[in-house]
């Protein structure tokens, strides 16, 4: 990462192509500490907010349509015609996507221009499109003069990524990078998105590891465990998985359904492990959210069957490191990122004895991050005049 911030790189080129920016908006990355393929099954999921933010510096435009410029991928003039969201450059296609539906929800804004840089690991699973479409959604809503309700912004968001880019995913990503408390991680209700925020226990950090592998989020993959969960559902007639209270429930899958048991033990069982996680951390005991958390990892492995070599290798060294209390894959799996809770007093030794550990297996040096909770989106106006 540049030793500039990005909200400084977005000014800087704001500054650069047209002079001062009317207003800058941002919009933080996230971890999920637990709570994983549980989303889009109406479950709970635990992420927090990450030190790391996509920033866009914006000014109204004389031209006729609105254009934006991306720090190391160039420039898109962005237009509001519904459908062409998956026809615009891939890391375009969620900004153009924002702009197409709440247009088609009836909310636009004068032309605008704006630079945008990121500070967020591209590709690791630590959400940097749902970051890119909050802050579009942020500049729109603020040029157009509309209410910047963060879950609106956040339900716009989705559907960018799934009925525009083919992404079926949950609401989690742009949830939290739109409305996340500083100081705290946050359980949300995927089925009726309440937010509840919880602090992170006593004396502990959050380390991101970044295992440096990359993959594409809209795959086969991913598709199919969405597909198998939507089948046990149906077998057990049941509108989600979230209805089913607990893994003992799940006994009219087996025999003749294994794979469809597999994935729906994961995601029955990983809801109850979030609200035990969310419990322990209002209790200030780490040891607990620690095992939960290498509970969720294995169970990732096992049952969803969605880690990789590297996320397990890198989780397998964090939990031989000092201070660990536990670690697990975070996002939609198969490459990108691990998570740890360590003791805030040990995470030195920690960070070199996991870094020794991974490149000593793959070869590769990971990166590692000690972080505390960030807050969600926001807009400053740089201009009183706007």
């Amino acid at each position: 990462m540049s030793t500039e911030t990005a909200r400084a790189r977005a000014l800087a080129a704001h500054r650069s192509a047209w002079g001062e920016p009317d207003f800058v908006v941002r919009a933080p990355g996230r971890v999920n500490l637990i709570g994983e393929h549980t989303d889009y099954n109406d479950g709970f999921v635990l992420p927090m907010a990450l030190p790391f933010d996509t920033v866009m510096a914006v000014s109204a435009s004389p031209e006729e349509h609105s254009r934006l410029r991306s720090e190391g991928f160039g420039e898109v003039v962005l237009g509001d015609r519904v459908g062409g969201g998956a026809d615009a450059p891939g890391w375009a296609a969620h900004i153009q996507g924002m702009v197409e539906v709440m247009a088609a929800d009836g909310v636009t804004a004068p032309p605008w221009r704006a630079t945008v840089a990121t500070d967020i690991p591209t590709g690791a699973s630590l959400s940097s499109s749902a970051a890119i479409e909050i802050c579009v959604g942020l500049t729109i809503a603020f040029r157009a003069e509309v209410d910047r309700d963060a879950v609106r912004l956040a339900r716009y968001g989705q559907q960018v990524e799934t009925r525009l880019l083919g992404a079926p995913t949950g609401i989690m990503d742009q949830l939290i990078s739109a409305t996340a408390v500083e100081g705290s991680a946050s359980l949300i209700d995927c089925r009726s998105l309440a937010i509840t925020p919880v602090a992170l226990p006593g004396g502990t950090v959050v380390v991101v590891m970044d295992t440096m592998t990359r993959r594409e989020l809209v795959d086969s993959e991913f598709g199919a465990r969405m597909r198998a969960c939507r089948r046990a559902a149906d077998l057990l007639g049941v509108g989600s998985l979230r209805e089913v209270a607990a893994v003992d429930d799940l006994s009219a899958l087996r025999p003749g359904h294994d794979l469809e048991w597999r994935r729906a033990a994961h995601v029955v069982a990983e809801n109850t492990r979030t609200l035990a996680a969310a419990e322990a951390m209002a209790a200030d005991d780490g040891s607990t959210m620690g095992a939960l958390m290498a509970e969720s990892h294995a169970s990732l492995r096992d049952l969803f069957e969605v880690s990789g070599a590297a996320l397990d290798t890198i989780v397998d060294a964090a939990m031989r490191s000092p201070g660990c209390l536990g670690a697990r894959m975070t996002g939609g799996g198969f490459a990108g990122c691990g998570v740890a809770l360590v003791e805030a007093d040990h995470v030195a030794a920690f960070e070199a004895a996991v870094v020794t550990a991974y490149e000593g297996v793959t070869g590769t040096v990971p990166q590692l991050w000690a972080c505390g909770a960030a807050g969600g989106a926001s807009v400053e106006r740089v201009r009183e005049d706007v």
